[in-house]
């Protein structure tokens, strides 16, 4: 078995059983767990010491996903995300079937459709979304590679993805947009 699919076995033992992974996205390195267990959710606000009136990232695998999670999208967005070279996560007003504790306030969320191998590979597998977090402590700087991750994080994860692990490759957060009711876009953060 190849590094990848032993790490996607690993994750998915760790997931199904309310657990917390540290693992490589299409952006920046990740806390996460199954989107749909309100405990784990938990879990990775207090391993982040986050506010948890703050909203977290989730990652989808393919256009399916943000229909079963999200009530009525604009099916324009789809048309922008596949025109977009670059990591894009969305807020869609009205989430459905997540927990209270990872849906805003406001009723949104928002999501990612990941490109990257291991997570699309992870989210198939799991059947689920989940939760992409930044791997740092709250207010602190987003680790660019798996190097600047530190040792608390590590320590206060169940399962530390060995994929991609030595990847130097330095990233950057995504791009966030919010898709207003006369279809313009919003962009967030850039």
């Amino acid at each position: 078995m190849d590094l990848l699919h032993y790490s996607v076995e690993q994750a998915l033992h760790v997931l199904r059983a309310g657990g917390i992974i540290l693992y490589p996205t299409d952006t920046v390195w990740g806390i996460g767990c199954d989107a749909t267990d309100a405990k784990a959710v938990s879990r990775v606000f207090q391993l982040k010491q986050r506010d948890d009136a703050k909203s977290m990232i989730i990652l989808a695998a393919d256009e399916r996903d943000i229909l079963k999670y999200t009530a009525n999208p604009d099916p324009a967005v789809f048309d922008y995300l596949r025109n977009s070279a670059t990591p894009t996560t969305v807020i869609y007003e009205n989430a459905l079937g997540l927990p209270d504790n990872l849906v805003n306030q406001d009723g949104s969320i928002a999501i990612r459709i990941t490109k990257e191998v291991f997570c699309k590979t992870l989210i198939k597998r799991l059947g689920k979304p989940i939760v992409s977090t930044s791997a740092n402590i709250s207010g602190q700087p987003s680790p660019k590679s798996f190097r600047e991750v530190s040792k608390e994080i590590i320590r206060g994860v169940d399962y530390v993805v060995d994929y991609r692990e030595h990847d130097e490759t330095e990233a950057k957060p995504s791009r966030i947009i919010k898709l207003k009711a006369n279809g313009e876009i919003l962009v967030i953060r850039e």
